[in-house]
């Protein structure tokens, strides 16, 4: 009865250590995503990286989405290796990354919002993660456009000034000829001793 007793012991034991296994097998095989920053300020006209690091049991599929507080739509979904499915919107501006990152370019104001990336793999577990993207507009361009106009106006008035420096030394010869035109002629008159 006693070596019957250890068997089922030993069976218990084997029972619990193959669940704890499928356990650990299905938490190793489930989607993490990490990621350093959830909030990014841009600038007009530059480019943004959106930083992922996914650990997945095998290749996952990535889905990107934009929403902001009028629209929500799909940016793209790719699985590294296998397709890449980009929408028309974002196709001439993104650049899909295998680990699931992504660089948006030539920002725009209207792309400040929230970017989702949902990860998913093959036996359908996944996980999401959001970005917040601000989007700034450039003052520094209106200082340039500024700077350059006043250039531009400086450099105008001084040809103006000089043209008008110009036609006037020409005017004054002018004036000066007609004058000597007008003027009679000296008669060579002797003079006569006093």
């Amino acid at each position: 009865m006693l070596t019957s007793h250890v068997r089922l012991r030993d069976v218990c034991n084997v029972a619990v250590l193959l669940g704890f296994a499928l356990c650990m097998c299905h938490v190793a095989g489930a989607v993490s995503i990490q990621s350093d920053q959830h909030s990014l300020t841009r600038s007009v006209q530059e480019d943004v990286f959106f930083s992922v690091n996914v650990t997945c049991s095998d290749i996952p599929t990535f889905h990107w989405t934009f929403m902001s507080s009028s629209v929500s739509r799909a940016i793209g979904t790719w699985k590294p290796g296998v397709f890449t499915n980009i929408t028309e919107d974002y196709s001439s501006r993104v650049r899909t990354h295998h680990n699931g990152s992504m660089t948006l370019s030539d920002l725009r104001l209207q792309d400040t919002g929230y970017y989702v990336v949902t990860v998913s793999d093959v036996s359908g577990n996944s996980k999401d993660a959001g970005f917040v993207l601000k989007v700034n507009e450039v003052l520094y361009e209106d200082l340039q456009y500024l700077s350059v106009s006043a250039v531009a106006l400086g450099c105008l008035t001084g040809l103006l000034m000089l043209s008008m420096w110009l036609m006037n030394k020409a005017y004054k010869k002018i004036l000066a000829c007609r004058r000597r035109k007008q003027m009679p002629e000296n008669d060579a008159t002797e003079l006569q001793p006093l």
